[in-house]
C-alpha cells in the first residue's frame, strides 16, 4: 500500500524556508517511511486539544503536523517547522 504525500500551500512555503539539509531529511522521511508503510500512524503521535485529529511526525528538531485521510490514502502536511515554532 502506498500513501500519497501532499503539502498544504502554507506548509510548502514553510518547508522552503528551512535549510537544504533539513528539507532533504524531511522529504526523505516522508518518501521512505510514511509513503511506503501500511499505517502512517505507526511513526507519529496524535495531537490533542485544539489540534485533535491531527498527527505529528518528528524529524530531528523539526515537526510536521499532518492530517491523515484514510479514505483517499493521503497524508496532508499542514505545517513543517522547527519544534519551537510549529504549534504557534
Amino acid at each position: 500500500m502506498t500513501w500519497l504525500i501532499e503539502f498544504d500551500d502554507a506548509a510548502l512555503k514553510e518547508l522552503r524556508k528551512l535549510d537544504k539539509q533539513a528539507q532533504n531529511e524531511i522529504l526523505k522521511y516522508l518518501r521512505e517511511r510514511i509513503a511506503t508503510d501500511e499505517d502512517p500512524r505507526r511513526f507519529g503521535k496524535p495531537l490533542s486539544r485544539n489540534l485533535a485529529g491531527l498527527w505529528r511526525y518528528r524529524i530531528r528538531n523539526y515537526r510536521l503536523v499532518c492530517n491523515i485521510e484514510d479514505h483517499r490514502l493521503v497524508v496532508l502536511v499542514l505545517r513543517a517547522a522547527h519544534r519551537k515554532d510549529v504549534y504557534d
